[in-house]
């Protein structure tokens, strides 16, 4: 069986209280056996969830803008390399079953826009996405929480669905 993948959303910079918050994000997606998927950069909630996830013993892919390697996080089992900028947004939702979007600015909004559009649910854990996606929520498809704990709880339950 398919481990689930859980796209873990976010900026290359974040508050401090965003990025301990997608540490243990990180941590418990690995401690239920789902594999990580992330930008991979060495920087905010990519750095910070990937190192959660491998301190926890997961598995962690970080699907990167570049072609060479010089920003990689060292906490990546498996980096993309993919020379292809902020396009690599697409890859990244897709290949995630659900995404969690955390702290971010307009790369995490383009991601959570390109999830909804293609049917991905989307939990966004202390990441406003603004009015303009209040029909996924009506619709249940995009989901408000206030910590990790619950993000990972909505995610349970969308995977057992």
């Amino acid at each position: 069986m398919r481990k689930p993948v859980v796209g873990v959303m976010g900026g290359g910079q974040a508050s401090k209280e965003a990025m301990e918050s997608a540490e243990l994000l990180g941590r418990l997606i690995a401690q239920r056996g789902w594999i990580l998927l992330n930008g991979g950069r060495n920087a905010g909630i990519m750095a910070a969830s990937s190192r959660g996830a491998k301190e926890a013993g997961g598995f962690v892919v970080g699907v990167l803008p570049d072609a060479d390697d010089c920003s990689v996080s060292p906490d990546l089992d498996l980096a993309i390399m993919t020379n292809m900028g902020d396009a690599r947004n697409v890859i990244n939702v897709l290949s995630s079953d659900v995404v969690i979007a955390c702290e971010g600015r307009e790369g995490t909004l383009s991601e959570v826009a390109i999830a909804l559009k293609n049917g991905k649910r989307v939990v966004a854990m202390g990441f406003d996405a603004g009015g303009s996606l209040l029909a996924s929520k009506k619709e249940g498809r995009l989901v408000e929480v206030h910590s990790a704990e619950q993000a990972i709880e909505q995610v349970k339950a969308w995977l057992a669905a």
